[in-house]
């Protein structure tokens, strides 16, 4: 059996905000629109977001009310972080971690995406 990860879903408040983040702030293109779920293209993985209503209409999940995610992180390289965390400063965004270089030599820092969940920003791993 071959397993492969094709999808990440994150349930948000607002996708407006979301899109905002996502395709405005990390100039992820948008792959697919459909209602209040969207893809966006990040490489191998699409990343998609719909909002907590919507998926809860078409299963009947309910979600606990949280301030934040801090169960997971979604992971981005780029190739300067600490230009990558000013640019998103300068949006507004949460700067949660101030870039630092691991022992391993990658530049790792951590922001926040509207609805709470860990972003990291960092280099590739050498």
């Amino acid at each position: 059996m071959e397993i492969k990860m094709n999808y990440i879903i994150l349930y948000v408040d607002d996708t407006a905000r979301s899109v905002q983040f996502y395709h405005h702030f990390l100039q992820l293109p948008i792959r697919g629109e459909h209602g209040t779920y969207i893809e966006f293209s990040t490489g191998n993985t699409i990343l998609a977001i719909n909002t907590k209503e919507d998926i809860t209409e078409m299963t009947g999940f309910t979600f606990q009310e949280r301030t934040s995610s801090n169960t997971f992180e979604l992971g981005f390289v780029v190739d300067d972080v600490p230009a990558t965390i000013e640019f998103l400063r300068e949006k507004g965004v949460p700067v949660l971690v101030e870039p630092i270089e691991k022992p391993w030599g990658q530049i790792v820092a951590y922001v926040s995406d509207p609805d709470g969940h860990y972003i990291e920003i960092c280099s590739a791993i050498e």
